[in-house]
């Protein structure tokens, strides 16, 4: 069985609190935009996982592994190998990984016919990471809590055109964490996602890029250029260090690879 597995961008994203777990308390809205991994399943005599495309750690703790061992923790699984042909940067902010282990959770649960809801996927999705369960419903999302308690929004990019710029620079969660302040936020993301798009670079934030602009300057260069080149609304996604604009007609910016690698993904 093959899916793709898409990554997201965050529109805004408020770093409220510091939890007594360690983890933080945080606001943001996730939109879904198809740039993929591809992933392939098949039953096989033993549990296999390959990787191709970029490099990525081969240490067991691959999200697509964890998935699998998971419900094998409660479900008699068949023996299957997983593909995984990885075309998402990490250490960008698009959450690949999280998408690779959520879509690996549907693709077993069809593969072996557990009859898990989306709700149940989602449950088992929150063991594997924070960012993991948006990608069972895959819709635009506001989050709250650690970013696994959703309330849907409607935001709609298809009349427009997005672009990716992800420099050669790869930053960690927990790397992003330490420039961060938790604070209260002073605005309503929900609100401030009705206002038009041109009105998005005065109500959206993203708290992470603060302190990575200053140790990674290029970051906040790429923001400066793409609204340089016409960009409604332009931000670093997730904790970085990958950068979107949003553009009002189709755009070529092949010319800024000198900053980074380019993307086109489109919305979902």
């Amino acid at each position: 069985m093959l899916t793709f597995a898409n990554a997201k961008i965050n529109l805004g994203l408020l770093v409220t609190e510091k939890r007594q777990d360690g983890y933080h308390n945080i606001e943001t809205i996730f939109y879904p935009v198809k740039l993929y991994d591809v992933i392939e399943v098949n039953v096989s005599k033993e549990f296999r996982f390959r990787t191709q495309g970029l490099d990525i750690p081969s240490d067991g703790q691959n999200l697509c592994e964890k998935a699998y061992r998971l419900l094998q923790q409660d479900f008699d699984l068949k023996p299957v190998t997983i593909d995984l042909l990885k075309n998402i940067p990490i250490g960008a902010g698009l959450g690949g990984g999280s998408s690779d282990g959520a879509h690996v959770l549907k693709l077993l649960n069809g593969m072996n016919e557990l009859g898990l809801s989306n709700t149940e996927l989602k449950a088992y999705a929150t063991q594997l990471g924070a960012d993991c369960p948006f990608f069972i419903d895959n819709q635009p999302m506001f989050a709250s809590g650690i970013g696994t308690t959703f309330e849907s929004v409607h935001v709609d990019l298809s009349a427009y055109y997005i672009v990716l710029i992800k420099p050669d620079i790869h930053i960690s969660t927990a790397e992003a964490y330490q420039y961060i302040t938790p604070q209260t936020p002073t605005a309503d993301l929900r609100r401030a996602i009705r206002l038009p798009i041109q009105e998005w670079k005065y109500h959206l934030v993203n708290d992470f890029e603060l302190g990575t602009f200053e140790k990674y300057p290029l970051v906040e260069k790429i923001k400066h250029t793409l609204y340089k080149k016409g960009a409604l609304y332009a931000a670093m996604s997730g904790s970085g260090s990958a950068v979107f604009g949003i553009f009002e007609e189709e755009i070529n910016l092949d010319d800024m690879d000198v900053l980074g690698k380019v993307y086109y993904p489109v919305e979902v």
